[in-house]
């Protein structure tokens, strides 16, 4: 009998989510009567505002719905997301330069699917997103981490940028606000790596999906809005689960130039095909629609972070950056290592991670996950109670 044909070698290369991964053990450790706190998910624990929800009611009650739309969008939804493109990121573009997405994770997927080609290098500032290597690696690409730490805020400058550059470089990531440091680009630095790439013809692909939770007054400036002449070779990703509380609508957007966007909408009509057509009529409600619900969800994790950051740097060994944007916290806990914690002495935060969980009942997610290991990720998307009980938890950990 001829053995069964393998599985496909691209797809087995590829790594499981390490933040879902830590979140899925988290909840398991939960049901079993465990009272763990968890910091790894991204996720906003506020209900997703109500007048979103009333929408998608209403989209029920239209036969319409249950129907195929266009793959690339709702004509509504693409329009109004071209507006809060002018809005926000500076950059005027039609309707038709939209693609409508399940999720941002399918915007990222499909934006290197665009413009990477087999063995194109691909600068990843790190820390990083855990998808984002991985979607590089299925288009073929090879992700190039170009790595700043605690000292430089996590924010990488041009002289990193170009020293990482070859001639195989085609395409930069750029995040800002970041997941998972929270840091903010200023508008300087901003203009600078945008007009580096547009000097070397290199295709920006920008993630977007948290530029309206900021704070300190810091704004987000689009790497478009800094460096306009980029937008010919720029996509920006984008959507509605973390500003709106919608992250199982799993409604995302990319936005670019007709030539990249017309080949992720293709990709799209053959991938998935429209989006769950009552979720995007629940998203033109969300970005059309009041915004106090949003701006509460921002003060309210405003609140959080400045807690967060208090309480953690009263541990000593942890340096805690302040970070402006997202809902995270990135510190550095390198001198955490290598010293005795509960009988044990782990040596990368990996080892930290399962100590402080199994000693803490504390799930956070360690820096492995984004890059180089001395670091720790903690979402403060959660409540406010058990934000500070988790953070005492491990301030007794480690006194």
């Amino acid at each position: 009998m001829t053995d069964r044909a393998p599985l496909s070698r691209k797809l087995s290369a590829i790594a499981e989510s390490a933040t879902l991964k830590v979140d899925a053990k988290a909840k398991a450790l939960k049901a079993e009567g465990k009272a763990v706190i968890s910091y790894a998910a991204g996720e906003p624990d506020f209900p997703t505002p109500g007048f979103v929800v009333e929408a998608a009611a209403e989209a029920l009650s239209d036969p319409a719905n249950f129907r195929y739309t266009p793959a690339a969008g709702l004509p509504a939804l693409r329009e109004a997301i071209a507006a809060k493109t002018l809005r926000d990121s500076g950059l005027d573009v039609p309707p038709s330069q939209v693609v409508v997405t399940n999720g941002g994770k399918q915007a990222v997927y499909q934006a290197f699917q665009a413009v990477v080609n087999p063995g194109d290098e691909v600068l990843l500032p790190a820390p990083y997103w855990t998808t984002y290597p991985e979607a590089i690696r299925l288009a073929d690409g090879v992700p190039v981490e170009v790595f700043a730490g605690a000292e430089q805020d996590y924010k990488v400058t041009v002289e990193q940028l170009e020293a990482a550059r070859t001639d195989r470089t085609t395409v930069l990531v750029f995040v800002s606000p970041s997941n998972p440091t929270g840091s903010v680009y200023t508008p300087e630095e901003t203009r600078a790596i945008g007009e580096w790439a547009l000097e070397h013809g290199i295709w920006v692909v920008s993630d977007e999906i948290y530029q309206n939770l900021v704070y300190e007054g810091a704004r987000a400036v689009s790497i478009v809005e800094a460096a306009p002449e980029l937008a010919g070779q720029t996509l920006l990703l984008n959507g509605v689960a973390k500003t709106y509380a919608m992250t199982g609508w799993r409604v995302g957007w990319m936005v670019g130039p007709a030539d990249a966007i017309g080949l992720a909408a293709n990709l799209q009509s053959h991938l998935t095909s429209n989006v769950n057509n009552v979720a995007q009529r629940a998203a033109l409600a969300a970005l059309t629609g009041p915004q106090t619900e949003a701006e509460r969800f921002r003060t309210a994790f405003d609140r959080r972070r400045r807690l967060m950051v208090d309480e953690l740097s009263k541990i000593q060994g942890v340096t805690v950056p302040n970070p402006l944007g997202a809902f995270y916290v990135y510190p550095d806990v390198r001198g955490l290592l290598g010293r005795e914690w509960a009988g044990r002495t782990p040596a990368t935060t990996l080892e930290l991670a399962d100590l402080i969980l199994d000693e803490a009942e504390v799930a956070v997610v360690p820096g492995e996950a984004f890059g180089p290991s001395g670091y720790l990720r903690l979402s403060y998307a959660l409540g406010d109670d058990a934000l500070l009980e988790g953070i005492q938890r491990l301030q007794r950990l480690f006194a």
